[in-house]
């Protein structure tokens, strides 16, 4: 099923469809929520819904993760909590937050606070506040700072909020500028929101990311990384990403990115390569079904994502007219590693992501299907773990709209894929190792542990790529020869 148009207009809410679907989710939150409720006013205290479950009620998405405020200091909120809940949590005590579950509820409570940055700092200082009026003014756009109150339901919408949320559009509760000097990253999750909900960002915020982009320098890697994996696995991603390269925050953050927008000429005639970027992004997400549990899956999209960055480096001009960007698969893996590492990605989505962008043109090798079984075993050895999501990338990469070449390209991919499973049901590809252990090559070959042991081992494993399992007896006599061979050389 192909993925919803990214760029159309999402069609407005009307209010009586906002209110109805608050009450209907309000309805399925009081069994958990008015207790929780009466507890903190018992003890003199005010609690509100606020923030993403409240938008996401008028959405008419369920949560079961649920965020509230209250005047309570984060000791009393403990106490009340650790009464009612099955377990509690305090990680975010520094923040005034104070975590709890009941059965398969979740809940975060979280002190009236005001937070800002210091203009070098990354890290916001974070104060008590005493209202809710100025809590929800600290919040970042105005669909995020509606409360309800617990548990007598009282609505509070001081920004206008459901006005933006039922017309699908993002504001900031103050001027831009002044949300985002208190927290550049709130620049970044204007594109996340963007490409989650499918919302506008208003032309004055926009306005301010581009007038700010340098300030998003000052947030760390980490905060940064997070706020690229969740817009990367929003549902529309080209929402966000586009906002990032056109606002110049992406030339921060993946500079990678907004660098695949090469320079076209009469001359020099070439596909638009961030374009071409974006849809094989689409194309990928659409065959999210593929894998596991159907996504979203963040090393196929971001591989889809980086799988072309080598390009800028390697553009070559031919006399002829022509453009090249020979071994752009080689440098892109190297740039991804480089970036993913300096956002702090964990090793093995860096190692998977890398190892896809390298991997994405072997199958153009492939031809019209003359790989022998030895070259088709080899694709399944370096994909290893990744084949599914090599399979993923390399479909999404055609984008050709030249029809009956998609085509040919499509049925010889399947005919690869055919191949591959024919050959892992002969030989188990996937756990394919050499027909002689390392005991064994010792003992035929008389020699002890050392750097022999290894060469005799790969040569056993190129012997089984190239003319598959072998019989013991069969393995042996060339593991001799080979020997043989070594000692004259």
């Amino acid at each position: 099923m192909p993925s919803p148009d990214p760029t159309a207009p999402a069609a407005p809410l009307s209010m009586v469809e906002v209110q109805q679907r608050v009450a209907a989710e309000l309805d399925r939150l009081g069994p958990v929520l008015d207790g929780l409720g009466e507890r903190f006013a018992a003890a003199g205290h005010e609690l509100y819904l606020v923030g993403g479950p409240v938008r996401d009620a008028m959405l008419g998405r369920e949560q079961h993760d649920l965020d509230l405020t209250t005047s309570a200091r984060p000791d009393e909120t403990e106490k009340i909590l650790g009464r009612w809940g099955d377990a509690t949590w305090d990680m975010g005590r520094a923040f005034g937050t104070i975590g709890a579950r009941r059965g398969d509820w979740v809940v975060e409570v979280t002190t009236y606070r005001s937070e800002s940055y210091d203009a070098s700092s990354r890290k916001p200082e974070v104060n008590f506040g005493d209202s809710l009026a100025g809590d929800l003014g600290r919040r970042d756009f105005t669909v995020n700072a509606m409360a309800v109150g617990v548990p007598g339901r009282g609505f509070e919408d001081p920004y206008g909020g459901i006005v933006d949320l039922a017309e699908r559009r993002l504001r900031t509760p103050g001027t831009p500028e002044e949300s985002f000097t208190d927290d550049p990253l709130r620049m970044m999750r204007a594109a996340r929101f963007a490409a989650q909900l499918g919302f506008d960002v208003a032309p004055e915020v926009v306005a301010a990311m581009t007038a700010m982009a340098d300030r998003i320098e000052i947030v760390s890697a980490e905060r940064v990384r997070d706020e690229l994996v969740k817009l990367v696995c929003a549902r529309y991603p080209r929402r966000g990403l586009t906002l990032l390269v056109d606002t110049g925050i992406a030339d921060r953050v993946l500079p990678e990115l907004p660098a695949l927008r090469l320079e076209r000429d009469e001359h020099h005639r070439h596909k638009d390569v961030y374009e071409h970027t974006l849809t094989v992004l689409e194309q990928s997400i659409d065959l999210e079904h593929r894998l596991g549990d159907g996504g979203p899956d963040f090393v196929s999209r971001f591989a889809a994502l980086m799988h072309d960055i080598g390009k800028p480096r390697t553009r070559r001009f031919q006399s002829d007219g022509a453009v090249t960007f020979h071994h752009h698969d080689v440098v892109g893996a190297k740039m991804t590693r480089k970036r993913m590492k300096a956002l702090r990605f964990p090793n093995d989505q860096v190692d998977a992501v890398s190892d896809l962008v390298e991997l994405h043109l072997r199958f153009h090798g492939y031809g019209s299907g003359e790989w022998t079984d030895s070259a088709v075993r080899r694709y399944v050895r370096d994909a290893g773990a990744e084949l599914e999501r090599l399979h993923v990338l390399t479909r999404a990469d055609c984008t050709t709209r030249n029809k009956r070449k998609a085509e040919r390209l499509r049925r010889t991919y399947d005919d690869l894929e055919v191949r591959i499973e024919r050959l892992t049901e002969e030989e188990e590809l996937a756990a394919i190792r050499p027909d002689l252990d390392g005991n064994q090559i010792m003992e035929i070959l008389g020699i002890g542990p050392g750097r022999e042991v290894g060469q005799a081992y790969q040569f056993l494993l190129e012997l089984r790529l190239d003319e598959g399992p072998q019989t013991e007896d069969a393995a042996r006599a060339a593991l001799v020869a080979w020997w043989a061979d070594q000692q004259d050389a």
